[in-house]
């Protein structure tokens, strides 16, 4: 029966998302927000509202551990596996902004999350530092998409009216996506944290990939869907604002609702939170190369994920390599990718790509 609820709680997360992003999106609209901005902002923050749903209600019970495991596990499963598959379907174009300005601040709350961690734990008062640095990040966006809306840059499609039913329909939609969340949290929390228990697995290795991927659903049908109609901008967006969302919002919350902050194992520290930094500065490179996201740079991020995801099956069986395993990820293989997509990127730009 607890696996029928952690299923159900899956469902009603995607549902609950779907329902948040259709209100929000036209919402969004009615107050003139060009469209890349609400790729960026609406519709990345909210297919990560399953994160935060779950983080936030896993801190609330006392199990922070799933709230951490939910937030890294789900960036590292955004970048190898959401974009690494999007990139196998077609090659994803990559706009400038998204390497001036929004990779660089995922790299930056990426290794400003490690940085707090340092200590053990993520305090209260660094998780109001990386809320500030949401806030102006939302407030930077949402004040740049005006100010092209306004320009005359955006889309000549007529904007939707601000009639009173558009307005009350889609805020109905918007708070029922929410309270599904909430729901479908409680049931995934409840249900993960049984099955870790009685398969003696622990609670972050659970958040790590199961709960991690469940609340990835809405981001991974967002991208996949985008690449394969050809939105390219909202199928690379979505992962970038998604990502930035979980660090600055989502772990920032937890750490905000928990007693004593969020712990942090060294060894969660120096792998997964270390992968997860890593994968943000493999962005970089990857999206300067031609402003392109190969099938062949989409096949190494998969092998990536799955190299990830069979070394924390490993840990959980304690087999005695898994500790050289880790290390030869996190310090050989990842830092190799890094330097092979660095190489291609400079090529490329020595010798762009002919249109």
């Amino acid at each position: 029966m607890v696996y029928l609820f952690l299923l159900l709680g899956l469902v009603i997360l995607v549902a609950g998302a779907e329902l948040l992003v259709r209100g929000a999106v036209t919402l969004a609209e009615v107050a003139r927000i060009s469209p890349l901005v609400i790729g960026l902002t609406v519709v990345a923050f909210g297919t990560s509202a399953p994160e935060l749903a779950v983080s936030t209600v896993s801190s609330l019970k006392g199990d922070s551990q799933i709230a951490l495991g939910n937030v890294v596990g789900s960036n590292l499963f955004n970048v190898l596996l959401i974009l690494g598959l999007s990139a196998l379907i077609v090659p994803l174009s990559v706009s400038s902004q998204l390497v001036r300005l929004d990779v660089p601040i995922m790299v930056a709350v990426s290794i400003l999350a490690w940085m707090a961690a340092l200590d053990g734990s993520i305090q209260r008062w660094e998780g109001i530092g990386l809320l500030l640095i949401f806030a102006g990040y939302t407030a930077w966006l949402i004040r740049a998409g005006r100010a092209e809306s306004h320009g005359g840059s955006g889309p000549s499609a007529e904007p939707v009216k601000a009639t009173l039913s558009v307005l009350l329909s889609n805020a109905g939609l918007l708070l029922a996506g929410l309270a599904l969340l909430v729901w479908g949290a409680q049931l995934l929390v409840d249900s993960a944290t049984t099955i870790a228990r009685s398969l003696g697995i622990s609670d972050i290795v659970i958040g790590l990939t199961i709960v991690a991927a469940g609340t990835s659903l809405p981001e991974l049908a967002t991208s996949i869907v985008a690449a394969a109609k050809g939105q390219r901008d909202i199928a690379v967006g979505n992962v970038v604002g998604s990502n930035i969302f979980n660090i600055s919002m989502v772990l920032a919350t937890a750490s905000l609702v928990s007693q004593s902050g969020v712990p942090v194992a060294t060894e969660i520290l120096f792998f997964d939170i270390s992968a997860m930094v890593m994968t943000a500065l493999l962005c970089w490179p990857m999206f300067i190369s031609g402003a392109i996201v190969s099938r062949s740079e989409g096949g190494i991020m998969l092998t990536l994920y799955v190299v990830y995801t069979a070394i924390l099956i490993a840990a959980s069986q304690q087999l005695p390599w898994v500790d050289n395993a880790k290390s030869a990820f996190v310090y050989i293989i990842f830092p190799l990718a890094c330097a092979t997509f660095t190489t291609v990127a400079w090529r490329t730009r020595r010798h762009p790509i002919q249109p």
